[in-house]
């Protein structure tokens, strides 16, 4: 059964509604495409960045709720994309979305949405959604912008209860392109730079890899040949590699090691340099002999604080994971390399006697800070040693 929590606080008709798992709902203002959606419900803390969050393909099956009030300001572009679209399922927003001001913008976020045949919701209390998450963890939600049609929640809500949730979900298989590409464009900068870097060709590895991931590896030089999550050791091989990137990418890890743990097995055995990051990270765990776990809430935002290990400094990060790898399960030869300073999780590690390090957040940022940036470099190093 179904129970308002706030539909006598509009002034006028809701036009959309969020509906949880304990047949709670909120009633709100649609934005973006009139659709519905079954997905996990997160929130996300960054102030900026509302148009890479979206098109950042780690956050499929996922509703993103925004923290910060003020979301559709500056518009959307072409340039501020991490994916080709929108892989969030939809979008949970404070206050309307109005007039947009930026010199780069070219159109609003609610048309930017509905051209992708995403739903939003406006209106809401974000931080009751923040408060409900921090103590009652991770949950199931349908979204629904029914704008003027008549709305009848019955199928939505047998949809919510037969939904799984993402644990024991291959989500990268899903979002990983289907064919061999190469990537060219490097960061955005107002005035070109020369660039020293020796061209090592690599392979990356597209569990939903993010665009300023292979913005960062383009900066350095790097010859960045993209293949399918499921690609086999003699495809990576044939592209003759001095290293390997494993990238970000949605699901659960434990799902997704089942189709590629051989060939990463192999790839750790040639002793071919090894970076990962996020999903990448979880996934070189795994082929090593560690557990991953779901976690409670898991982080997402731009904020995030890190300790680094190695140089006892600290990072603060940009993080989008809801898996974590279990710190208690890392074999001897397995250095943790960096904690979480908010709840003391794995945030990184390197093998003791291979070129293989990895980090659970995201050193590229976009959105966020440019701490951890010097991973990338790290990479080119390690290669460069190798080589």
């Amino acid at each position: 059964m179904l129970r308002d929590i706030n539909k006598n606080q509009h002034l006028r008709p809701p036009t959309a509604a969020l509906i949880f798992d304990d047949g709670k709902i909120l009633w709100g203002y649609g934005i973006g495409a009139v659709n519905a959606v079954v997905a996990e419900l997160c929130f996300n803390t960054s102030q900026t960045g509302y148009q890479e969050t979206l098109t950042d393909p780690s956050y499929a099956k996922q509703i993103i709720t925004f923290t910060f009030p003020h979301i559709g300001i500056t518009g959307t572009n072409s340039e501020d994309l991490e994916s080709d679209k929108i892989f969030a399922e939809g979008c949970i927003i404070n206050q309307p979305i109005g007039n947009y001001s930026n010199w780069r913008a070219e159109k609003k976020l609610d048309v930017f949405l509905s051209n992708q045949n995403t739903p939003g919701i406006s209106g809401i209390d974000t931080r009751y959604l923040t408060r409900r998450l921090s103590e009652n963890g991770a949950e199931k939600v349908a979204l629904i912008n029914f704008g003027d049609n008549k709305h009848d929640f019955q199928n939505l809500q047998k949809n919510l209860a037969e939904w799984g949730g993402l644990e024991n979900l291959d989500l990268a298989s899903v979002v990983s392109t289907k064919k061999q590409f190469t990537w060219n464009e490097g960061l955005w900068q107002k005035k070109n730079k020369e660039n020293s870097y020796k061209n090592f060709p690599i392979v990356c590895l597209d569990f939903g890899i993010k665009h300023n991931i292979l913005r960062n590896l383009n900066d350095l030089n790097f010859a960045t040949t993209i293949l399918p999550s499921s690609s086999s050791i003699k495809e990576i091989l044939d592209n003759k590699p001095k290293g390997i990137f494993l990238s970000n990418g949605p699901g659960d890890p434990d799902a997704t090691i089942k189709v590629i743990l051989p060939t990463i097995k192999e790839l750790i055995n040639l002793e071919i340099p090894i970076f990962g990051i996020c999903l990448g990270h979880q996934i070189i765990s795994l082929a090593l002999g560690a557990k991953t776990k779901k976690m409670f809430q898991g982080h997402r935002g731009a904020n995030q604080p890190v300790k680094n290990l190695i140089n006892q400094t600290v990072e603060i990060t940009s993080q989008n994971h809801g898996f974590e790898v279990d710190r208690s399960s890392l074999p001897s030869d397995v250095i943790e390399t960096h904690i979480s300073l908010f709840d003391g999780s794995n945030e990184g590690i390197k093998h003791k006697n291979l070129p293989i390090f990895s980090v659970q957040y995201h050193p590229e940022a976009s959105p966020g800070p440019h701490d951890s940036s010097y991973l990338f470099k790290d990479f080119y190093n390690m290669i460069d040693n190798y080589a």
